[in-house]
């Protein structure tokens, strides 16, 4: 008998390829399948989405290619996933294909049968090993079992997380102990029991940056592998080689891995027995991804919370109840009416700055929100001292008493933190008489400087060239860095500390962390432990070492160039900056012996903004409720919702074309009276990699209208790319919900 399965492949929403492909195959294939079909030249994975007995409307048998081979020894992606899936792909409007395939580890599509046979093999064996040494049946074990104590506020979370009815945003400062708030609620999960036949319960906690990864590992595997096995946890983040991420998405897809950490990706990740997620540092922009299926991983783990719980209580409606995976701390914590225990699928979402929609979801009730103020073993938060950079000395790169600040701590053995999020010697190389600059060649943008190598280096399109001996236009031999960047700090902080003497009377030592000096692989980690071990005395950086870090030593953090974001025309910058800050001033007095004496040193032109003195008194929800009465006024999300239709053209004139025409042909589309187009303009850096690019922002009241606008939208895009004025387009894009415009 022959059947008709429905295969969704990798295909961009601009390509006009429809949702799914007809093929056919002498297998009835369960939704969730995964083969390989014919498509054009080429052979490539798909996922059967459905199958049926009879052909499709208007084709024939002769008229359909047949399923080249199906991946028979993977267990079918689930229906949960499925449905996560297909509302990514409908509400940040991509192609079903393409949201469902950039799920998958790349090097499932180049494997053959037998090649994943036998590492399907491997999965078993440690599986089955997993299974002899699981406690499956074990009662939670009593929390002095974990060799922590939990502070009052910690407990409170905790009891409150058990009946839960909501998402919940845990609003913890920094220092505060989420993280072990996490560890609990992951072995409560953990403990659970399974009945027979069902998936072992799964935990995912998610982390913005690779960079995190390292540290929350070592402290879960610290903690489970000797309950659970040293397969037990696994990672999934895009630093991985490909035959890494195959296998813990295996170990995860095969229930084998039992915790999954992991940055944004591993939120489309199959885990069939998903009982609680984890998203720390929740206002962290690097959950929206800027590229291909442009998705919120916080908010999808919202949504795919939301899914899991309902199936796990149409489960239990049709006589297959699945245990409670957080159950009632103690008596009345149950859900509903009390007389049923709560069965639902937990999301945490934590954070010291919880973003304005989080926040705001919280304040309508949507969210529950719960607070842990106090920092572990009762230390204080940093004092924040605001230096003026108009009384220092004129051309001063840092004010004389922050350095005196710095060799005083490091004479005491403390350690010190510079942020500055600029990489590279100097943002721009330029001759002064001439007024040349290092320009990208193929970028709207200015070539960085980096002294160690002696390079200019594009961070839009990665061209590099040495650095000339001369001005390339006059021939000046004086060509000098214009700003600063990480790399000159470094230099600058060495040359200050330079007879500054450590306790043990050897030199203080600077080491700097960026994206430059962690590129290599297995450097991250170093420089981690280094600076863990307390041989590093000042550590300069930029971003990446503000967010999550449990640095023990640290008593100073200090903040270079705050000034650029105060008045950027980003409606969103001030949020932005004021996580940074507080998440950076985090970093300090994290041990309560030094906590005293932490402080949070900001240089600034403007000492007077009312950012500062918000930040002065470590006051989020005062903060929050001043950016939120703003976004009212002004109608800007959480108030109203945004989406950008993006092009890219081999012209910026045919961009535009695009997006104008495109506007000029949604008259009469549904819902378009509630919606708002503005005209198109180029992007900030409207020129990358030789590629022209503009947008057009879409605005409305109602988040319902935009969707529906936008799915209405769709076939007209299509029919505008083939428009004469429209030559030259390469793709276009939707970004829903933009973080940037």
């Amino acid at each position: 008998m022959t059947f008709w399965p429905n295969v969704v492949v990798a295909t961009p929403a601009h390509s006009g390829v429809g949702a799914s492909l007809s093929y056919r195959s002498e297998l009835l294939l369960a939704p969730g399948t995964l083969v390989r079909v014919p498509l054009g030249q080429r052979e490539v994975l798909g996922v059967v989405w459905e199958c049926a007995t009879e052909p499709p409307e208007g084709l024939t048998e002769a008229q359909t290619k047949a399923v080249a081979s199906v991946l028979d020894g993977l267990p079918p992606l689930n229906a949960r996933w499925r449905q996560l899936v297909k509302f990514a792909a409908q509400y940040y409007q991509r192609s079903l294909g393409e949201v469902a395939l950039a799920a998958l580890p790349p090097q499932l599509r180049e494997l053959s049968n037998e090649q994943l046979a036998r590492r399907l093999k491997r999965q078993a064996k440690a599986a089955h090993t997993l299974k002899t040494t699981t406690p499956t049946d074990a009662a939670p074990a009593p929390a002095a079992s974990d060799g922590h104590d939990l502070s009052d506020e910690q407990r409170q979370a905790l009891a409150a997380l058990h009946s839960a009815q909501a998402p919940v945003l845990l609003f913890g400062a920094t220092g505060s102990g989420k993280t072990e708030v996490y560890l609990r609620a992951t072995r409560e999960v953990l403990d659970t029991a399974t009945p027979e036949g069902s998936s072992p319960t799964q935990v995912l906690v998610m982390v913005p940056e690779i960079n995190l990864t390292p540290q929350l590992e070592a402290r879960f595997r610290e903690r489970f592998e000797p309950l659970y096995g040293a397969d037990s946890v696994v990672c999934l983040h895009s630093g991985m080689t490909p035959p890494q991420r195959l296998n813990s998405w295996l170990a995860a897809h095969t229930g084998t891995a039992r915790i999954v950490l992991g940055t944004r990706m591993a939120v489309l990740a199959s885990l069939p027995g998903l009982r609680l997620m984890v998203v720390d540092e929740e206002h962290d922009p690097s959950y929206k991804s800027q590229e291909g299926a442009r998705y919120s991983a916080r908010d999808l783990a919202v949504y795919r919370a939301k899914v899991e719980t309902e199936a796990l209580r149409s489960a239990g409606q049709a006589g297959d109840p699945h245990p409670n995976p957080l159950p009632p701390a103690g008596e009345g914590a149950e859900a509903g009416t009390g007389s049923e225990p709560d069965v639902r699928c937990h999301v945490v979402l934590g954070s010291a700055t919880p973003s304005l929609e989080s926040w705001h979801a919280a304040e309508q009730g949507r969210y529950l929100r719960l607070a842990m103020p106090g920092r572990v073993g009762g230390g204080a938060l940093p004092r924040l001292r605001l230096v003026d950079m108009n009384h220092q000395p004129k051309g001063a790169v840092l004010a004389p008493p922050l350095v005196a600040a710095m060799a005083e701590r490091i004479g005491r053995g403390e350690q010190c933190m510079v942020l500055l999020n600029r990489r590279g010697y100097a943002p721009v190389l330029a001759c002064h008489d001439c007024g040349w600059k290092s320009a990208c060649a193929h970028c709207s943008a200015y070539r960085v400087f980096h002294k160690l190598d002696r390079t200019l280096r594009c961070h839009h399109c990665g061209f590099t060239e040495r650095v000339p001996r001369a001005c390339p236009d006059c021939g000046n031999l004086d060509i000098a860095p214009v700003g600063r960047g990480t790399e000159q700090i470094e230099e600058h902080l060495s040359a200050l500390l330079a007879d500054v003497r450590r306790p043990d009377g050897g030199p203080a030592r600077v080491a700097r962390m960026d994206a430059d000096s962690t590129r290599l692989k297995g450097s991250l980690e170093v420089q981690l432990a280094t600076m863990h071990s307390g041989a590093v005395d000042v550590l300069v950086g930029t971003q990446m070492i503000a967010k999550g870090h449990d640095f023990r030593r640290i008593t100073l953090v200090a903040s270079v160039n705050a000034d650029s974001a105060l008045f950027a025309s980003d409606y969103r910058a001030p949020e932005r900056l004021f996580a940074l800050l507080m998440q950076a001033a985090g970093r300090a007095g994290r041990d309560a012996a030094h906590s005293e004496a932490s402080e949070m040193w900001v240089q600034t032109w403007y000492p007077q903004h009312p950012l500062f003195a918000t930040l002065k008194k470590h006051d989020y929800p005062a903060f929050a409720a001043e950016q939120l009465t703003e976004r009212a006024q002004a109608g800007m999300p959480p108030y109203g919702y945004q989406a950008l239709l993006r092009a890219d053209a081999r012209t910026q004139a045919a961009a535009q074309a695009f997006l104008n025409r495109a506007a000029e042909h949604s008259q009469g589309l549904p819902y378009r009276d509630q919606i708002t187009l503005y005209p198109a303009v180029p992007l900030t850096i409207q020129r990358v990699a030789n590629v022209e690019r503009a947008q057009l922002l879409v605005e409305a009241a109602s988040r319902g209208a935009l969707q529906r606008f936008l799915s209405a939208w769709q076939p007209v895009l299509l029919q505008c790319r083939s428009l004469p004025e429209a030559r030259g387009l390469i793709r276009f894009a939707v970004d829903v919900d933009p973080l940037a415009i």
